[in-house]
């Protein structure tokens, strides 16, 4: 990583313009109307990537300092598929009100936020507050990233099957940040409650069990009707669509068999898959992981430099269910007509991804 001016400074001339006693008129400016900072400073185009290393990657708990190289790796994507200037943040301190205060006290010179690694349920407490706290969009891609990239991969999988949202039941493998943040934003997308079924470790979600809150708001707006009950692998009996965002091996062939014909199956734990994709590809018509040695990689990548193009191009100051839709939407229409089971999702690398993300992400902000 490092910073480049994107200004020539050889001489004098240039010195008194970029440094003093250039920059005291642009301080002055400022003062005297802020919107100057967001047009004319590094603040329109610079992201925050704010960690506390407490859920690297599928690593668990490594660290503010194991998180450094992992942010770096994300800013360095950003900058390569947006031209977004990223700049990663590792705090110490893991209490929210600590997290809370540090994102404030620095969010002057950033554009957005972008949350990453912070463990559940602390993650939802620090989103939440930064969003009602800040005027700048905050974006925790654990959860909104992954949303994102497995609704859109779920309609170009949907066309295939030949199924409809409201008539397709989805049993989700993972209550923390990634799969509530999957299930909410189903519901957004015309999926039925009763119909969305999400698991943790225990088992399926509903109102009869003693849950914290995040999952009690998942028990009280998924399985609606108590229907589902038992395991994950009594969930999955007929159901036309897992999501996998908990742990590597936790079902076999067996239980991909119990599912629905033409079932369609995403197991996005990394490194290892809920259940390995060539067992599940003899029951299921589409299988996804997060694998980028596999077909249908579902990655976040696919998602965060198009959504931060555009929160930042339309001046935003948060993110909405809208924008996530519209994202959703721009990333499955970037496969084109010719998609098949081995390519519901388009490479990171595809032309135009990043703009229509961002322009989807654009337009949606102009309706807020």
């Amino acid at each position: 990583m490092q910073v480049t001016a994107r200004v020539r400074i050889e001489g004098p001339d240039d010195l008194a313009e970029h440094y003093t006693p250039g920059v005291a008129e642009q301080a002055k400016r400022v003062a005297e109307d802020p919107s100057v900072l967001a047009r004319e400073t590094v603040q329109a185009n610079s992201v925050a990537i704010v960690s506390d290393g407490s859920a690297l990657l599928g690593l668990g708990d490594q660290g503010p300092a194991a998180a450094l190289p992992v942010m770096e790796g994300k800013a360095a994507l950003l900058k390569r598929f947006a031209d977004v200037d990223a700049w990663p943040i590792c705090p110490v301190s893991r209490e929210p009100d600590d997290l809370v205060r540090t994102v404030k006290d620095l969010a002057t010179s950033f554009g957005a936020i972008n949350l990453e690694d912070i463990a559940a349920p602390r993650c939802f407490t620090v989103e939440r507050r930064l969003q009602d706290e800040l005027d700048v969009p905050v974006f925790h891609d654990d959860q909104h990233g992954t949303a994102v990239a497995v609704l859109a991969a779920l309609r170009n999988a949907l066309k295939l099957t030949g199924r409809e949202p409201a008539d397709t039941s989805v049993v989700i493998s993972g209550a923390g940040a990634a799969g509530s943040s999957v299930a909410r934003l189903l519901l957004g997308a015309d999926f039925r409650a009763e119909r969305v079924v999400v698991c943790d470790s225990g088992g399926v979600l509903h109102e009869g069990r003693d849950l914290t809150a995040e999952k009690r708001w998942l028990a009280e707006h998924t399985n609606r009707g108590g229907a589902a009950q038992g395991s994950l692998q009594d969930a999955l009996c007929n159901a036309d669509v897992f999501i996998g965002v908990s742990a590597g091996g936790l079902l076999d062939g067996a239980d991909i068999a119990r599912m629905a014909d033409r079932a369609i199956v995403f197991g996005l734990a990394n490194p290892d898959p809920e259940v390995d994709p060539e067992a599940a590809a003899e029951h299921a018509e589409i299988v996804a992981t997060g694998r980028s040695d596999l077909p249908n990689q579902i990655n976040n990548v696919l998602v965060f430099p198009g959504m931060f193009r555009g929160l930042l191009d339309s001046g935003a100051a948060r993110v909405t269910t809208r924008m996530l839709l519209s994202a959703a939407q721009a990333l499955a229409d970037t496969v084109g007509d010719d998609f098949d089971r081995e390519h519901i999702v388009p490479s990171v690398f595809a032309e135009g991804l990043v703009p229509a993300l961002a322009e989807g992400v654009a337009a949606a902000a102009k309706d807020y």
